[in-house]
């Protein structure tokens, strides 16, 4: 812990819970400021405040009360952190049913946290948290208390010719037809999927079913969390051949642009619930990437007759900032019976059968909450796909009998072992630079996808910084030249790390340095089959990468991926990182690390404690409590 973590005024039990790491300085001040303006001296509701901030850090919507000893502390032992005075839940519970924090008090109406009861178990919440989970709660129950009116008949022809080509009954249903009758039958639609399972294949045939029953004047919204990814989901879209229908002009933004950043706007957004988006339809790709804040800010804007298609992989990393709403949404109980419609129009599709794509009985019943999977990969298979599963599965044994298994796709190499790496990565940038320096944009990019190194962490000896000084010494050597970042040279990667719109590039865009016959030099950024290219000196925040967080590398594919793994005590090291990292992959993947990191990997799980999958009753009071 440094002094700058170390909150100077902490005291008692929150100073020890400070200096032990499990709280940082901003926790205890945040803690400390609403117990100081509450009235509250109790230092059981302190440490229960500063704990509810941390986890909020930590990605959480709430803390977890079941669970608050549940907490990892990067080069802290398991042992040290079970010394700490942790209270038990029954006497923070009993505290904080007290406390003027949630009841109010003498000092006034200040009720900054929330004390929600569930099935499960407490959950206590900072107060704008739970003031936007309850906004998707119920924006999202008012959404499926009614169903769309459709032409039946018109719709089920529709579905026959679009998905005619893909039609095949000897391997079961069709999840991608099931979900485009979903989209079209409900006001809300979840579609979830791994990578390669078609979710844009599918979000291109709703469109152009939307185009035809909705008419051609059909206003389509189109966005995603981050530029990159909204400008991927254009380009793929986009480059959806032969769908009749499917507009040809459809433009995709951030779920920033879409709701109409205000900088200095008490409101924040143009686009609220009390000025609606103009869409009839509303599409949001890498759904698992949103956080709840963003999620409430969209669902509240959008108009009650707005069907609304959220895409994307719960099991993939989730926002950076608190939530992960579709892995929420996914594992939401589903109360509803289901539109009539809906299952008219598939009834062939559910038909019992053998088939691995057939639905089971829990994917049934989320039917008739609107959510379907699709499972049949067709970017990968064989052990990158069969070990992505034993990570997503939590199979820690099967997945190191899968990297140990000498089959091409996968290798498992100790830490120190890089010459294969050194490998991969002084061939890539060769190729790279051939093409750079013959003027080739599109050459380069596309050899800039053979193979990408992958870290857990920034720093630190397992980091991105740590391997791509590394790796850059490496090519150096290999090519003979001293490469210089500062200097825009042929083949040089470039990774943009924040939004020009101006200028057409993206945070997580990746580019490389081109020369021109004149002797100039443009950055060229992929779109589409073609490259976009950008004077360098357009470029005001962009870096070289030859080695990316696992993170930033979200959406992308690569035929190699290496990931570097941490030690196992990395609290970074979970199994929705593992998982990401290897479906990056098209052909062969890569681990470096230990045994123990592996392990680590699979077993530990992102649980971001929410109250979205549950039902909850807010407490107010002791005399008054009160359902939600």
């Amino acid at each position: 812990m440094t002094d700058a973590q170390l909150a100077q005024r902490a005291k008692g039990t929150v100073r020890a819970f400070n200096e032990a790491g499990v709280l940082v300085a901003a926790d205890v001040h945040v803690a400390t400021r609403l117990c100081m303006l509450g009235g509250e001296s109790s230092e059981v509701v302190m440490l229960a405040a500063a704990l509810a901030v941390r986890a909020v850090r930590s990605g959480s919507v709430c803390l977890d009360l079941r669970r608050i000893r549940d907490v990892i502390v990067d080069d802290t032992d398991a042992e040290d952190l079970a010394r700490l005075p942790w209270p038990q839940t029954s006497t923070v519970v009993t505290a904080l049913r007290s406390s003027p924090l949630v009841i109010g008090g003498t000092a006034g109406p200040l009720r900054p946290l929330r004390l929600v009861d569930t099935d499960e178990g407490e959950l206590l919440y900072l107060d704008r948290y739970f003031r936007q989970e309850q906004t998707i709660r119920r924006v999202l129950e008012e959404r499926a208390s009614s169903y769309p009116t459709i032409d039946g008949e018109l719709v089920r022809n529709r579905l026959a010719a679009i998905f005619a080509a893909s039609a095949d009954s000897t391997v079961g249903p069709d999840r991608q037809r099931v979900g485009a009758a979903l989209a079209v039958t409900h006001w809300t639609t979840v579609i979830a999927g791994g990578p390669g399972t078609g979710k844009t294949h599918t979000v291109a045939r709703v469109l152009a079913l939307f185009a035809s029953i909705l008419g051609p004047g059909v206003r389509i919204g189109l966005a995603a969390p981050t530029g990159k990814a909204a400008a991927r989901l254009q380009e793929s879209v986009r480059g959806q051949d032969g769908i009749e229908g499917l507009p040809t002009d459809l433009s995709a933004m951030t779920l920033h642009r879409l709701l109409g950043w205000q900088r200095g706007s008490s409101s924040r957004f143009t686009y609220n619930a009390t000025n609606r988006l103009p869409y009839d339809v509303v599409v949001v790709d890498e759904t698992s990437m949103v956080s709840l804040t963003m999620m409430a800010r969209l669902l509240e804007a959008v108009r009650p007759d707005t069907r609304v298609l959220l895409v994307g992989d719960p099991d993939q990393l989730m926002s950076v900032d608190a939530g992960a709403v579709l892995a929420d949404l996914m594992a939401r109980p589903v109360v509803s019976a289901g539109n009539p419609t809906f299952f008219d129009l598939v009834d062939a599709d559910l038909v019992d059968g053998q088939s691995p794509e057939a639905f089971s009985l829990d994917e049934r019943k989320r039917l008739h909450g609107g959510i379907v999977q699709l499972s049949r990969g067709r970017r990968f298979d064989g052990a990158i796909a069969l070990l992505a599963r034993a990570v997503r599965e939590g199979d820690e044994d099967e997945a190191l009998r899968i990297l140990r298994s000498g089959d091409p796709a996968v290798s498992f190499h100790g830490p120190d072992e890089v010459e294969e790496l050194r490998a991969d990565i002084v061939n890539t940038s060769a190729a790279v630079t051939g093409y750079a320096e013959r003027a080739d944009a599109v050459g380069a990019l596309e050899a800039m996808e053979a193979h990408r190194l992958l870290c857990a962490h920034r720093g630190g000896p397992s980091g991105v910084s740590w391997w791509a000084g590394r790796a850059i010494e490496w090519v150096g050597t290999a090519s003979g030249k001293f490469l210089d970042p500062s200097d825009w040279y042929a083949g040089q990667p470039l990774l943009v790390t924040a939004n020009d719109y101006e200028a057409k590039i993206y945070n997580g865009d990746t580019g490389v340095i081109v020369a021109r016959p004149d002797g100039t030099r443009v950055a060229a950024f992929q779109r589409g089959r073609a490259a976009l290219l950008v004077h360098p000196s357009q470029l005001s925040s962009v870096q070289t990468v030859y080695a990316m967080t696992i993170h930033r590398s979200q959406g992308s594919q690569y035929g190699t991926v290496s990931v570097v793994l941490p030690a196992e005590g990395s609290s970074l090291l979970t199994r929705e990182l593992l998982y990401t990292a290897i479906t990056r992959a098209r052909s062969h993947v890569r681990i470096l690390g230990t045994e123990q990191s592996v392990r680590a990997g699979v077993q530990r799980q992102v649980l971001r404690a929410s109250g979205l999958r549950r039902e909850i009753a807010l407490y107010d009071g002791p005399v008054n409590p009160s359902s939600s």
